[in-house]
């Protein structure tokens, strides 16, 4: 018998997840749209004026639904909320907290602008029951569910019998 030696292989599993590759994709795509789109809006000061999109989640809860926003370093108002035609629209403007100098080199990445994002709410929302309150950056709107359609139940009448119409010659 001969002793030969083995060889042992070592394998690493890694699990692929396609949604963070796309996800780590878009990010990548949105730097690169961002950083073009961005050099081609200049400020007059120089200094390239941002386009800002307040991020948003709308879920329901019960018989609501409700909508978060977040608008850090806006007052209550600096923003506008407004229903038409079963559009909710959400506007507003935060401006920039730098003013423009020669200073030197600085780095500004927050973003700051005029702002508008505008929801379509289902048929049936009653726009009078619509609530919303602003607290800590945070604007809740509370939007209450239209309520379900039911079906109306249509009698129906057996026989020639006509029903009985008061106030009618007979």
């Amino acid at each position: 018998m001969s002793t030969t030696p083995k060889e042992v292989f070592t394998v690493a599993l890694i699990r692929w997840e396609p949604a963070r590759e796309l996800q780590a994709i878009q990010q990548e795509m949105n730097r690169l749209f961002g950083t073009a789109f961005d050099a081609q809006v200049r400020a007059g000061d120089g200094a390239a004026q941002n386009r800002w999109i307040p991020a948003m989640d709308l879920v329901e809860d019960g018989d609501h639904y409700v909508l978060h926003a977040d608008l850090p370093g806006l007052a209550q108002d600096d923003v506008k909320l407004e229903l038409e035609d079963n559009v909710l629209t959400l506007s507003g403007e935060r401006r920039s907290a730098h003013e423009g100098g020669a200073d030197g080199y600085r780095r500004i990445e927050r973003s700051f602008g005029a702002f508008s994002r505008s929801l379509t709410l289902p048929e049936g929302v009653d726009g009078e029951a619509i609530e919303a309150s602003f607290a800590d950056g945070v604007l809740e709107v509370r939007i209450p569910k239209p309520e379900e359609r039911r079906p109306r139940r249509v009698a129906i009448n057996v026989g020639e019998k006509s029903p009985v119409i008061e106030g009618a010659a007979a």
